[in-house]
């Protein structure tokens, strides 16, 4: 029998039932549960809530690239708004100044995304811990500072930043703007986490993952540590500067100020939430981080700094593995209360 250690301590059976169904089979029913209801919500909501919702799905893209490079690569990075902003950059720059079809840039962003933080890797490998995050904090401190710099106004449009129009849906579909721009955010959503979860499974992910939780050990057994923390880096910032891209097609708008280093905490943020290391909550991560600022401030104006700190506060006390630890823990009574009661029968 195959077991997944879980943060209880409980083995999670992969092979017995509950139900009928084994463990994958409810994971695979409930992701196609949650992809017919996806493809529904937007004929069930407005423009703004579908808006809402195609940014929860962007900033779980980011969260996502975080999550690699933190929960299974075992990197912190503070410094994730810059590939953010790099994507969003790329984006509005290739479409206001080239006229690049918006479909296109997100490719380029992804690429130029890889690029940076491959680069980037390269002098953080001698870094580890507080020092790296501390690199990659001055990282997304210095990223708006350069997007103002007089000599840039150009490209980056300076303090006024870059005005986008996105395109409406082709072939004359039934949809609006904001519902089609859903329905893309989602499908490049499904590619990212479905690339994830392969990397994750794949060889190359458990040598990432060895790296993580013994990198001389991993030497030892011949994993090239600096070139796969340097690969994992830039694969992060892949991911991250695609979802940066389509933040400025789906606003509309990019400026320096909008990728301060508060966004990186609000990507930590959302990490935490989810659940380091594991993949969909990188989805709960990203509603939090959206929804719950507005709620706070939704209650009290003037105090909405101060309930958003109490909310997470809460959210860690109550779940300090994040969803995920909740999710494996609903599992493992799950199992122990279908077993009890087929005893009982």
């Amino acid at each position: 029998m195959t077991a997944e250690t879980e943060v209880t301590g409980q083995p999670v059976d992969q092979e017995r039932k509950i139900a009928g169904l084994t463990v994958d089979g409810w994971r695979n029913t409930t992701l196609a549960v949650v992809l017919v209801f996806a493809v529904a919500l937007p004929f069930g909501l407005g423009s703004f809530e579908t808006f809402q919702i195609t940014m929860v799905l962007i900033y779980a893209i980011a969260i996502l690239g975080l999550n690699v490079l933190t929960g299974f690569n075992g990197q912190f990075s503070l410094g994730h708004s810059a590939f953010f902003a790099i994507g969003a950059y790329t984006a509005a720059i290739l479409i206001e100044r080239y006229g690049v079809s918006s479909y296109l840039t997100l490719p380029v962003a992804g690429l130029v995304g890889f690029a940076a933080g491959f680069l980037f890797g390269f002098p953080a490998l001698r870094l580890s811990g507080l020092y790296l995050a501390l690199a990659t904090f001055a990282l997304s401190v210095a990223t708006p500072q350069i997007l103002k710099y007089n000599h840039f106004e150009d490209f980056t449009g300076g303090v006024q930043g870059i005005n986008l129009l996105k395109d409406s849906a082709p072939f004359d579909l039934p949809l609006s703007v904001d519902q089609w721009w859903y329905y893309v955010t989602l499908a490049v959503a499904l590619l990212c986490f479905w690339m994830a979860r392969n990397l994750v499974q794949s060889r190359t992910g458990r040598a990432i993952m060895a790296i993580r939780d013994n990198p001389i050990a991993a030497a030892t057994m011949g994993v090239n540590t600096g070139l796969y923390k340097t690969l994992t880096f830039g694969v992060s910032a892949l991911l991250t500067a695609v979802a940066g891209a389509l933040s400025a097609i789906v606003v509309e708008y990019v400026a320096p100020d909008s990728f301060t280093f508060l966004l990186s905490v609000y990507f930590l943020i959302g990490l935490v939430v989810g659940g380091v290391g594991w993949i969909p909550g990188a989805v709960i991560g990203g509603a939090f981080v959206l929804y719950v600022p507005n709620l706070a401030e939704g209650i009290s104006t003037g105090l909405a700094g101060v309930l958003f700190g109490v909310i997470i506060l809460l959210v860690i006390y109550l779940m300090p593995s994040g969803a995920s630890g909740l999710v494996r823990l609903a599992v493992t009574q799950l199992q122990r209360r279908f077993d009890q009661d087929n005893k009982k029968a």
